[in-house]
This record gives structure tokens, C-alpha cells and sequence, in this order.
């Protein structure tokens, strides 16, 4: 099977897999409702650790930077129903049900839903779907499931309606503190400019004061910094590390690494 499996192109995905997968996911753009239908889900990001196992929900944030490991375990394939709640989709729900939202949603990021007869009902009406993926959901069908999602998730926490629709754009955050949880996401600097709430103007210029250089430079120098700290006092393997630090590939990360320092990772210091 095709893993992810789009059953509506951009907003319901079916994810399938039997061996484990560790996936540096970078930008979480829209608000995503998972169900973990067997397996293990971890979600790591810089403020929270959250793990789920069979039939358990989670309401994953927008806007954040993270890393999601994907865990068969033993006699159970890993297997999610995955819902993207994209805005322009949330702002007709909030229009149609007059919604207002005042002020900007500070709790946290990641919520574990509540089970209940009724989303477990919910999912159990996608799975034929997934079963079936040749039997493509029309798009009028799919909107219709989204709407149902949202409002069920408000029936069953109405709190959510503030984490849900706040439509704010992100305001400007701590940099120096943000950047150092999260040097390690290999993103764009837009969309580290984007997260801590500035142009990327701004951010280039707010970033030269708080480091004295520019962003690339000092992403690079601190990802090779913490890889030299690994090999040296942790005693690893740059195979295993490498993708946490945010390098495309082994090679990219051994020509970084050398250029910086004069030496293969592989050398002794």
C-alpha cells in the first residue's frame, strides 16, 4: 500500500506502514486530527512529548516544528487516520456557526482528545473509505466529514473552540529562545521567521543583534557544533544523528562537518 494514502487529496490521509519510521516533519502548517488505529504515534516537538497507541485522538496544533516516529508493535502494524483542518475550512465552519474568537490561544499546542462513542463512531464511518481506496470520497462528501469533525470535537470539548479558531497571525515570540529549541528543524529561515512572528526582514535583523550573524551561518555552526559534542562525548555514530540535526543526507553532513572542523567525522580529535 501507498503510505500516505490521500483519500481526499490534502485533508484526509490514511497512513499504513510495518516497520518503524522516524520523520523529521519540519512545518505542521494546519491543525491535524489524528487516530492512532493500531501502533505507536510519537510526537516530539520543543515544548511537548506525546505518545499514543490504539484508539486513542490527538489534536495536533498548526504552526509548529516537529518530529513524528512511527512504531509497529508486536502482533499490530502501525495504521492512522490522519485530518488536516485547514483555515479556509475553520473560518466557513466559524461564519456558518457564528463563531467569534477574541484574543490569541495560549494553551498547549498538542491535546489528547477524550474517547467517546461518538468520534470513535466518526472514524469508524471513514474506515470504509480506507478499506476501499479505490472508492474515492467526492469532495462535497469530504467537506461535509469535516464540519462533522470540528463539531464533534466541539461537542465533546467546547475549550477547543479557541484553539481551533484563533485566526491570528503568530505574534512576535522570544528568538533567542525559540531558535535554540529548534536549531535542529531543517526548514527555511522564512518559516523560522514566520513562527517567532516577523518578517523575514525583521528576522534577519533581530537574529544579527541577539547571535552577531546571520541565520544560515549560525544554524550551520550550531548543528556541527552539537554533532562534534555527540561524537566526541556521546560516543555516536553520525548514521544516527545526522537527520536529527537537520542535514539532507550522510554526505552533505560528513562535507559540513570536514569543511568545518578539517576532519571526517569519522576521525578521532
Amino acid at each position: 500500500m501507498t503510505n500516505p494514502t490521500e483519500i481526499i487529496p490534502g485533508v484526509i490521509f490514511y497512513s499504513y506502514l510495518s516497520t518503524m519510521r522516524k520523520e523529521r516533519v519540519g512545518f505542521l502548517t494546519h491543525n491535524t486530527l489524528v487516530l492512532q488505529v493500531s501502533g505507536q504515534f510519537l510526537l516530539e516537538t520543543s515544548s511537548q512529548k506525546v505518545s499514543m497507541k490504539r484508539g486513542e485522538m490527538l489534536l495536533i496544533g498548526k504552526n509548529q516544528l516537529g518530529q513524528i516516529t512511527k512504531r509497529p508493535l508486536p502482533d499490530e502494524d502501525y495504521e492512522t487516520i490522519v485530518i488536516s483542518l485547514q483555515e479556509d475550512l475553520l473560518r466557513k465552519i466559524a461564519l456558518e456557526e457564528k463563531i467569534e474568537i477574541e484574543g490569541k490561544y495560549n494553551g498547549p499546542p498538542n491535546i489528547l482528545i477524550p474517547g467517546n462513542d461518538f468520534l470513535r463512531g466518526y472514524f469508524q464511518s471513514i474506515i470504509p473509505y480506507v478499506r476501499n481506496p479505490a472508492e474515492k470520497i467526492p469532495n462535497a462528501m469530504g467537506i461535509l466529514k469535516i464540519n462533522e469533525a470540528v463539531k464533534l470535537l466541539l461537542h465533546t470539548m467546547p475549550e477547543l473552540a479557541k484553539f481551533l479558531f484563533d485566526f491570528s497571525d503568530p505574534y512576535k515570540i522570544d528568538l533567542e529562545k525559540f531558535m535554540l529549541g529548534n536549531y535542529h528543524f531543517n526548514v527555511p529561515v522564512e518559516k523560522f521567521a514566520q513562527l517567532t512572528g516577523r518578517s523575514l526582514a525583521g528576522f534577519k535583523r533581530d537574529f544579527h543583534k541577539i547571535f552577531g550573524m546571520p541565520p544560515r551561518q549560525w544554524l550551520q555552526e550550531k548543528r556541527l557544533s552539537e554533532a562534534r559534542h555527540l561524537i566526541e562525548n556521546k560516543n555516536k555514530k553520525p548514521s544516527a544523528f545526522y537527520l536529527d540535526l537537520g542535514f539532507e543526507s550522510l554526505s552533505h553532513f560528513s562535507h559540513a562537518f570536514k569543511k568545518r572542523f578539517g576532519k571526517a567525522p569519522t576521525e578521532s580529535f
